[in-house]
């Protein structure tokens, strides 16, 4: 957290660098520890400590520091490697474990944001966000604000058609 007058200046009482550098920490030690064990992702997020500290992290912040959070993991979902895959598949575990609809909704906000501006989108953004929609497991059209306004259904629809 910043203080006053840093957090004037920048926007945010939040140190946005640090929770990105934060994020990127986490997912390169995960990385390498899945690869030592010669494990995968799927299978291997439930109770490891990367996993633990970005869900303690998004019980902890306000919806100010989840959404800053959820933007620093949504940062490493790019072109086709272990990086993205891993950072996948956290944000996909991170939805399916929320206990709280708002979690979900910004989760679902923060990859829509970066959907609706114009192509090229990268790779691991457009497979997360279809894996999210289209995957039975996350129950995604059952949540409220997916129904919340016409509009924002076709917009689900289209992305989940291209």
């Amino acid at each position: 957290m910043l203080s006053g007058p840093e957090a004037a200046a920048a926007g945010t009482r939040y140190d946005v660098p640090a929770i990105n550098a934060l994020v990127l920490y986490v997912g390169m030690h995960a990385i390498t520890q899945l690869q030592s064990d010669n494990a995968s992702a799927e299978n291997s997020l439930a109770h490891s400590a990367p996993i633990d500290i970005l869900q303690r992290l998004i019980q902890a912040f306000d919806c100010e520091g989840r959404y800053l959070l959820l933007n620093g993991i949504a940062n490493q979902l790019r072109y086709p490697n272990s990086h993205t895959h891993y950072f996948s598949c956290v944000i996909l575990y991170l939805f399916a474990e929320a206990s709280e609809e708002i979690v979900k909704e910004q989760i679902t906000r923060v990859l829509l944001e970066r959907l609706i501006v114009h192509r090229p989108h990268p790779w691991g953004l457009l497979i997360t966000f279809i894996e999210l929609i289209k995957n039975p497991r996350y129950n995604f059209w059952s949540h409220g604000f997916t129904h919340a306004a016409p509009e924002l259904e076709q917009l689900f629809q289209s992305v989940a058609r291209s």
